[in-house]
């Protein structure tokens, strides 16, 4: 009752704030994200859709407590109707593949007011394959494409999949407590990684899914046919054998696979570009000169992956603009949102 009253208090707060400007200003739309680094993945979201009668603010659940999170967010939003001067932009997360099978997933999903990223997280997206050579141009000034990212996470994706599927099956039954996201996350841990020879880290990932795999249709030899129908729904909800990556947690894909081979090809990328200036000043001062000022140009290749936009052009992302044309076309012709 208190959470209602709360959510109720806010709905009503954002809209009195709006009454009172004239007619002619804009309306302000509050949309609520789960952390710091959401807020810009958001503003590039919803930016579009500013126009002469509305903007947005994109903020945290609370000032006051310095909440963070999901859960955070979704508690504004209890009622089926909290008003239309609030949204939730939320990662999927599983909620998505769940296909409103708990509670919470089946408010990420139903809620008029709740937009989600399709992907497990906005991590995910921002390491969208076909723009991480983009994300490599940006760190180090140098447009040489030495490594094949797209095909690298395709046959990534298509390794992980068996096992992704059965991930997918234990959290739609309840039986996440017998094989989690984080029991998945040590599995699908390419560990070392060569630039020239990657296909041995692939090699590898596909014997320790495999002997998974193994184990578990050992310990559940009737589960054939529930494996093949979560394969079929999952792929009908676009996760393919070779899109997998998109869908595992965020953090394990930013931090453990496309973070730790962005190291390794930015690398050779600097050399290759210092080697050139090396190799091309006429003197001494010349090179050293050269080489200060293409050192202070280079980018750090965290906060490069976490400002890409490339994921603008991913059918996950497109999702989301038609999610939200949608809204706002109802809204333009519904008096409530």
């Amino acid at each position: 009752m208190a959470n209602r009253l709360k959510d109720n208090l806010n709905s009503q707060y954002f809209e009195a704030a709006n009454r009172l400007k004239s007619k002619q200003a804009r309306r302000r739309i509050v949309a609520y994200v789960e952390s710091y680094d959401d807020i810009y993945f958001w503003r590039t979201v919803l930016s579009p859709f500013e126009n002469a009668e509305r903007y947005f603010e994109v903020m945290l659940p609370s000032h006051q407590k310095l909440e963070r999170g999901k859960k955070s967010v979704l508690m504004n939003f209890v009622g089926d109707h909290v008003g239309p001067d609030m949204i939730a932009c939320v990662d999927a997360d599983f909620d998505y593949l769940l296909q409103g099978a708990t509670p919470q997933s089946k408010k990420v999903l139903e809620s008029p007011y709740v937009f989600h990223t399709y992907a497990y997280a906005i991590e995910n997206l921002q390491c969208y394959a076909p723009s991480l050579h983009e994300t490599c141009v940006a760190v180090t000034l140098n447009d040489h494409r030495i490594f094949d990212f797209e095909e690298y996470l395709r046959l990534y994706s298509d390794a992980i999949f068996p096992l992704f599927v059965w991930s997918v099956w234990f959290y739609r039954t309840g039986r996440h407590n017998r094989f989690s996201l984080t029991d998945f996350g040590r599995i699908v841990d390419p560990g070392g990684f060569n630039v020239q020879e990657p296909q041995h880290s692939i090699d590898h990932l596909r014997k320790k899914v495999a002997v998974k795999v193994r184990q578990l249709q050992a310990e559940y030899p009737d589960n054939k046919e529930e494996f093949l129908k979560t394969k079929e729904s999952i792929k009908a909800l676009g996760v393919t054998a070779q899109t997998t990556y998109l869908y595992i947690q965020g953090h394990q894909l930013f931090d453990n696979v496309v973070v730790p081979i962005l190291n390794k090809v930015c690398n050779r990328l600097r050399q290759e570009r210092q080697d050139e200036i090396a190799r091309t000043a006429r003197h001494h001062m010349q090179k050293r000169n050269e080489m200060s000022c293409y050192e202070h140009s280079l980018q750090d290749i965290r906060q490069s992956l976490k400002k890409n936009t490339g994921y603008q052009l991913s059918p996950q992302f497109l999702r989301i603009r038609q999610d939200l044309e949608q809204y706002f076309t109802t809204a333009r012709k519904s008096p409530e949102i």
